[in-house]
């Protein structure tokens, strides 16, 4: 990739691949090529000019996944205003709250989002454009804006009076230290602050995933992740569109079958997912199979595995729409006896590690050169310590520095200062080691972390991880309670009802699924109640329980 700014990628992609495919939405036979993208494009920089938007100026983004979402996204980076994009399942008050704590002064929106909005809470908008037809749906200046949409398509013939070609495309100079993108995180912390991402920090991210993706022009890409987080953006969508790719936006929940379904019409080469997905295809999918008796006796015949193991591999890959080059998995804890099962079975799988003030990457590894159970190597451009008398096997914070590392929380000083250190560090909040090759293995959250009776580190996710693959557990939650440790188990009641176990009887097999737990784990990580939990666990938008809610 050529050393140019962050926008300038953009440009120098829709000049070069102005008459491929580049968006439609699942379903829709209507498909956007990069000259169309870059038509519109150039039509919202006319209505951006005509409201008086500047350099800088703040503009929010709220709905699912669209071709007209990522057209938005784009245009209000390339004119050189801060996209301020929105998870589309934040209640309404924290969205009246992220568009004005960002000085939003337009509003990109879906239609039935904008019905639970109050425009009297939004005190600096001049108005609100539809994600489904770019037509105005809110203003603020009397007729101004309207009388601008009205007249938008004749100030676009009277600029191209020739018509608009590829050498029309030209986007804002601004150097890449300037800001792009304000990010407003919900963890699980519970406390949300606005990231500020430079364009060094996106570019970072585009350098590497050039060299580490493999994307190539005319590859497909099935984008189900949130594109308002900083992970599915970064490689559904923005790395992608500088490759020249054709991508679909799913914009549904991205359940197995609906998954499963969406992979067999659009063949996707990459995959970028979050571990939840894959855990649910494993558990639906491949355990079922592997346990039945021909099945599990002749896994144990050498020769005869590996060719049942190839078949399971090939199955998957086929699942996933029969072209899958590599499936990257990020956004949370990866679940360690499947990631073993498909590495076993030779699957194209890896494992990132990242967070939002990082644009996400920290660590990566292609499946090739990735080490089991660790989240890959530590990225060329950026560093990373551990703050622990022994790094290679003492778990300490995670703390990082680099072209990746985010400029500080918008308008939260005290945040800023908080989460670096005296000499410039970043804390991630995450605890872990790392090896001498600067592969990165993480145990867990500094702030989940329980200190045991006898002053043990406790690390809730891994008691976790063993007990979510026993049987009828979809999800747990370990918690401290009166220093015993419970878990919560939100049980897999279609498996139980397909086993005809009844509801009551679950809480026996609980009983039973504690004590092989307890012969699993060390002493002082026993768990001393299981309690079924009638709901699944909120979570945010990368699949990370909540635990705040439920501590």
């Amino acid at each position: 990739m050529k050393q140019i700014t962050f926008i300038k990628l953009y440009e120098d992609s829709f000049r070069k691949n102005f008459d491929l495919p580049a968006l439609n939405d699942y379903g829709d036979p209507e498909v956007f090529t990069y000259g169309d993208i870059a038509k519109q494009i150039a039509k919202i920089h006319i209505l951006f000019e005509k409201c008086k938007i500047r350099r800088g100026d703040k503009v929010s983004i709220i709905g699912k996944n669209s071709a007209r979402w990522c057209i938005a996204h784009i245009a209000t980076i390339t004119y050189g205003a801060v996209i301020v994009p929105i998870l589309h399942d934040f209640n309404s008050n924290d969205v009246h709250h992220i568009i004005n704590h960002s000085d939003s002064t337009l509003l990109f929106v879906a239609d039935n989002i904008w019905e639970t909005l109050d425009e009297d809470e939004l005190h600096n908008l001049k108005g609100a454009v539809s994600l489904s037809d770019f037509r105005l749906l809110y203003q603020n200046d009397g007729e101004e804006l309207n009388r601008i949409f009205t007249n938008l398509d004749e100030y676009f013939k009277a600029k191209y009076p020739q018509g608009f070609t590829a050498q029309d495309i030209k986007y804002s100079d601004q150097s890449d230290d300037e800001l792009v993108v304000l990010n407003y995180t919900s963890g699980t912390t519970g406390f949300s602050k606005g990231v500020m991402i430079l364009g060094r920090n996106l570019s970072g991210n585009m350098s590497f995933a050039h060299t580490a993706v493999h994307l190539k022009t005319g590859d497909r890409m099935l984008a189900f992740l949130p594109l308002a987080h900083t992970y599915g953006a970064a490689f559904d969508f923005l790395y992608a569109l500088t490759e020249g790719c054709y991508i679909t936006m799913l914009g549904k929940t991205p359940a197995p079958k609906i998954l499963v379904k969406a992979f067999e019409e659009v063949k996707p080469e990459i995959v970028i997912s979050v571990p939840l997905i894959l855990e649910k295809i494993y558990k639906k999918m491949i355990i079922p199979l592997i346990t039945k008796k021909p099945i599990h006796w002749a896994l144990s015949v050498p020769l005869l595995d590996t060719r049942i193991y190839a078949q399971i591999r090939r199955r998957l890959i086929n699942a996933m729409g029969g072209r899958v080059r590599q499936v990257i998995i990020g956004g949370a804890p990866f679940n360690a006896e499947v990631e073993d099962f498909l590495l076993k079975i030779k699957f194209p799988v890896s494992v990132g590690y990242g967070m939002t003030e990082c644009a996400p990457l920290i660590s990566f590894s292609t499946y090739e050169s990735f080490v089991p159970h660790s989240c890959g190597k530590v990225l060329e451009c950026m560093e990373v310590r551990i703050d622990s008398e022994n790094p290679y096997t003492t778990a300490g914070e995670i703390q990082v520095r680099g072209q990746n590392v985010m400029a500080g929380y918008y308008k939260n000083e005290a945040a800023s200062r908080e989460v670096f250190t005296d000499d410039g560090w970043m804390r991630t909040g995450d605890l872990g080691t790392i090896d001498k090759e600067n592969n990165i293995y993480i145990r867990g959250r500094s702030k989940s972390m329980i200190l045991g009776a006898s002053g043990q580190n406790i690390y809730p996710e891994e008691i976790e991880a063993k007990l979510n693959n026993l049987p009828f557990v979809m999800e747990s939650l370990v918690l401290d309670r009166n220093q015993r440790l419970v878990a919560l188990v939100y049980p897999d009641y279609d498996a139980a009802d397909q086993a005809e176990i009844s509801h009551d009887d679950l809480e026996i097999l609980m009983q039973e699924n504690k004590e092989a737990l307890n012969n699993m784990v060390a002493s002082y990580e026993k768990i001393a109640e299981i309690q079924l939990f009638p709901n699944e666990f909120e979570k945010t938008p990368k699949k990370s329980i909540k635990r705040y809610l439920y501590s």
